[in-house]
């Protein structure tokens, strides 16, 4: 067997994320590239010195693996295990449609509006 490490441990040990199984939802979703290439397997293994970048919603890092850990230690020895290659990237807010907003038209009745449906449906 070669050395290397799961993806979603190695994700978990470096505190990327808070649970493993978040670890492995993201790697499952796509959310995370290995030299590259998209993962959807949380098995993949990492090696040292393989660029990962992993997509936090509007945010995505892109890392270098400089170690590969044994346990999810402090946030210090989290910190030795990878290397930013590059600034978080953030996707321009006008780009990004929030969860909040809602299409024209897409609204609650208003109790005038409501009777008239009712009305208008033979309901009432």
């Amino acid at each position: 067997m070669s050395q290397g490490l799961r993806l979603d441990k190695w994700l978990w040990y470096a505190r990327f994320c808070k649970t493993r199984s978040l670890a492995h939802k993201m790697c499952g979703q796509g959310q995370v590239e290995v030299n590259g290439s998209p993962t959807v397997k949380p098995n993949t293994f990492v090696r040292t010195g393989d660029h990962l970048r992993i997509k936090f919603g509007r945010i995505s890092r892109s890392v270098i693996v400089l170690e590969l850990a044994s346990r999810r230690g402090p946030a210090a020895e989290a910190l030795e295990l990878y290397k930013e290659s590059s600034p978080p990237e953030r996707v321009d807010a006008n780009e990004v449609v929030s969860a909040n907003t809602r299409s024209y038209g897409y609204r609650r009745l208003t109790k005038r509006e409501r009777r008239a449906a009712e009305k208008f449906f033979g309901r009432r």
